[in-house]
């Protein structure tokens, strides 16, 4: 049964840095395309950003220049560096194994992140 444990998020002001932590098990991970994606309040749940089990890295356009994922397959982890946040990026972020694009894993509970502006 896979299991994705989200850390890292917090409140910080905006043009401050995050850094989110997924640890994963249960699956292969290294075989596996990692995403995060987030949910504001009242809105849908969005694709961050993916990396595949290559190493080939998508941001959504909102994102990008400003975020960084990175994973590490023998810490069965996959991180999310966030820098010059803005009031926008406030959300639950969660991180969900992909396949084709779909996500195939049930969501965690996520971590917050609130920016304040």
């Amino acid at each position: 049964q896979v299991q994705l444990v989200e850390s890292g998020g917090g409140l910080v002001q905006a043009g401050g840095s995050l850094r989110l932590s997924c640890a994963a098990s249960g699956i292969m991970f290294g075989s596996n395309a990692m995403g995060w994606y987030r949910q504001a309040p009242g809105k849908q749940r969005e694709l961050v950003a993916s990396i595949s089990s290559d190493f080939i890295r998508n941001y959504a356009d909102s994102v990008k220049g400003r975020f960084t994922i990175s994973r590490d397959n023998a810490k069965r982890t996959v991180d999310l560096q966030m820098n010059s946040l803005k009031a926008e990026d406030t959300a639950v972020y969660y991180c969900a194994v992909q396949r084709a694009g779909i996500v195939i894993s049930s969501w965690g509970r996520g971590t917050q992140v609130t920016v304040s502006s």
